[in-house]
C-alpha cells in the first residue's frame, strides 16, 4: 500500500498530540508526517487558499488528493492497523464526523491544555464558524 502524507499544525498543541498517537499507531509505516509549516507540506498544498491550509489538518493520497477536516478521518483512519471499523463508522456519517471536527477545532485550545500542550498559536476566531468560548 502506498503511503499518505498527514499534514498538521506543529503550533498546535492537539495537532501535535494527534499526530504523535497516530505516528505511534502507525505500526505498518502507511503514513508520512509533515509539518504544513515546511517547506515540503508546501508544495502538497500549493493549490490551497493559505487561509484554508492551516484552518484544518489534510491527507494527500498517493494520487494527489487532498482530504481536509473531518473528510480526512477515514483516510487515516483505514491506513492504521485496527482503524477499519473507525474508517468505516466516520465515512458512513460524514456530517457528524465533521462536526465532531469542528468541535474539536473550537475548542482545541482547552483541549491543549487538558493534554498538556502548549495553547495552539493559530487565532481560532480567524477561521471561518470557529470560536474559542
Amino acid at each position: 500500500m502506498d503511503r499518505a502524507i498527514v499534514l498538521y499544525d506543529e503550533d498546535c498543541g492537539v495537532c501535535r498530540w494527534t499526530a504523535d498517537r497516530l505516528r505511534r499507531w502507525d505500526r505498518r509505516d502507511r503514513l508520512i508526517f509533515r509539518s504544513i509549516q515546511t517547506a515540503e507540506a508546501g508544495g502538497d498544498l500549493d493549490a490551497m487558499d493559505p487561509a484554508a491550509r492551516y484552518a484544518s489538518w489534510h491527507v494527500v493520497e498517493p494520487d494527489g488528493r487532498i482530504w481536509s477536516a473531518g473528510a480526512a478521518i477515514p483516510r487515516v483512519m483505514r491506513r492504521l492497523p485496527g482503524g477499519r471499523p473507525i474508517a468505516t463508522l466516520t465515512a458512513t456519517f460524514p456530517t457528524v464526523t465533521e462536526r465532531m471536527y469542528g468541535f474539536v477545532v473550537r475548542h482545541r485550545t482547552r483541549l491543549g491544555r487538558m493534554l498538556g500542550q502548549r495553547a495552539c498559536s493559530v487565532d481560532p476566531s480567524a477561521i471561518t464558524g470557529a470560536r474559542e468560548p
